[in-house]
């Protein structure tokens, strides 16, 4: 250590510790035979000898402090324990700490050298084996409960402000809304078949799930289709000739009779899917602004649901920005990949986004070229997403007219592709310009609570006034 005087920081879940390395005494971190004798206490406090311990107040300060530490700050409990405790001389020594990080911010703080090697590790292991004995103010068993109280604070902080939390809600909301879509194309079915042994021509007019349902729901008997119910099938179906082809049908029909039991049944299924749809509309909503929020990029470039089931696949938006662009091409293709593999044939071109409208509208030799470029865009987007600090979709649609005009390119090969210098030159002057055109709403907001007397910085001729009141009272006191 260069002749300088070593001192260890140690934090604990009941506070800081400060221990001193004892003159004379090698370290020998790499020496077995060393390590293995410091677990001995009456060896290790030959190495260290204790200082001094700074208890936390309660479990709110001890959160606040391991908050800190996980970020790589420093707290001003921390730094007046250690101000108070070092010698003044800060030249003179130096100290011991577990990570680097946090001996960055001490020195960058307070100006005090830090050390973080496999010696100072080691140290730290046996302090953290013996500290209840190091420590003349703890008990045995005081860090063990303080252990578990800080543990679940931390967890429930974690989790409360974790800045991925928008994630879990769009994984739940594409859960629910693609296991709502499947079982409503179930339902459906069953509907269809099991109304029509009594109506079997309004399954081949109406091919609209929601509209079919709706439908047997208005008219439960084929015989309560009339003239009187035509203004409603017309809101129904939105077309008036639909809505004469059923009522003629209805005359004709071919379907048997169907009990009033049987029937009662029927409209409370009926009833059931419909309201099932009307929950699917509800989540296709809600995932629609929780991606526009959590992900708006990556939700303009690639369409809500598409979006929703990337993040959902990757487990969460930051898992996906940190892949690369080849494996969110294929991301939802992992079996055909690893089989292709084995078999040696060849690899899938695209997994999740083959449901995108791009590779839809690209031809076959083209399907490939697209998907990579797509997925390319798609890792910008999320990335943007992830750590960009201002929210905004510009990036996205600009990257989404870039993908437009590739795809352009592909299929007529007539003019030169959109560089990707001069879209993200366009996309930040159309950022900029935004984020100025909310600062001057802004200001505009802050003029307008002037104007009506609802500032909340009183005006200079008010403070004047006070004063000139008060001196006047003091000098009828005196």
């Amino acid at each position: 250590m260069g002749g300088k005087k070593l001192y260890l920081l140690h934090e604990t879940s009941a506070g800081f510790a400060l221990f001193k390395k004892e003159e004379g005494e090698e370290i020998g971190a790499e020496d077995l035979e060393i390590q293995k004798s410091w677990q001995d206490i009456g060896r290790f406090k030959k190495v260290v000898s204790y200082v001094s311990f700074a208890p936390f107040r309660d479990s709110e300060a001890a959160l606040e402090n391991i908050n800190a530490l996980s970020e790589g700050q420093i707290t001003q409990f921390l730094a007046s324990f250690l101000q108070d405790t070092l010698p003044s001389k800060k030249d003179k020594y130096e100290l011991g700490v577990i990570e680097s990080t946090m001996g960055s911010a001490i020195k960058s703080n307070l100006g005090i050298q830090c050390v973080a090697n496999e010696h100072i590790y080691e140290m730290q292991r046996m302090c953290r084996l013996h500290v209840e004995k190091l420590v003349p103010r703890l008990k045995e068993g005081d860090l063990e409960r303080a252990y578990l109280g800080l543990a679940h604070s931390y967890s429930r902080c974690k989790v409360k402000f974790n800045v991925n939390r928008a994630d879990n809600m769009i994984i739940q909301a594409i859960a629910i809304t693609e296991k709502l879509d499947k079982d409503i194309n179930t339902f459906n079915m069953r509907l269809k078949e099991w109304y029509g042994w009594h109506f079997p021509e309004l399954a081949k007019l109406v091919v609209d799930a929601e509209m079919f349902t709706k439908l047997v729901h208005l008219f439960r008997h084929k015989e309560n289709i009339t003239d009187d119910i035509l203004p409603k099938i017309v809101e129904i179906v939105n077309d008036d000739d639909l809505a004469a082809q059923v009522l003629q049908m209805s005359k004709v029909s071919m379907g048997g009779a169907m009990s009033e039991v049987d029937m009662v049944h029927l409209e409370a299924f009926a009833l059931r899917l419909k309201n099932l749809m009307e929950l699917r509309s509800i989540s296709a909503e809600y995932l629609k602004n929780k991606v526009a929020a959590v992900s708006p990029n990556l939700g303009s470039l690639m369409g809500d649901t598409i979006a929703a089931k990337l993040i959902a696949h990757a487990g969460s938006l930051i898992n996906l920005a940190k892949y690369p662009a080849s494996t969110v091409q294929i991301l939802g293709a992992e079996k055909a990949l690893f089989r292709a593999l084995k078999q040696r044939g060849n690899t899938p071109k695209y997994g999740i986004i083959y449901n995108t409208s791009f590779i839809g509208r690209a031809k076959g030799k083209n399907k490939g070229r697209i998907s990579r470029y797509l997925a390319n865009k798609a890792s910008i987007a999320c990335r943007i997403d992830m750590f960009g600090e201002t929210p905004t979709r510009v990036f996205g649609e600009k990257l989404k007219d870039q993908v437009d005009d590739r795809l352009t390119y592909y299929e007529e090969r007539k003019h030169q592709p959109m560089t990707n210098v001069k879209a993200m030159e366009d996309a930040l002057k159309s950022f900029k310009s935004e984020l100025k055109k909310s600062g001057a709403g802004e200001k505009e907001k802050v003029k307008r609570s002037r104007d009506e007397g609802t500032d909340p910085k009183p005006d200079k001729k008010k403070k004047k006034e006070k004063k000139e009141k008060k001196s006047k009272k003091s000098k009828k006191d005196k």
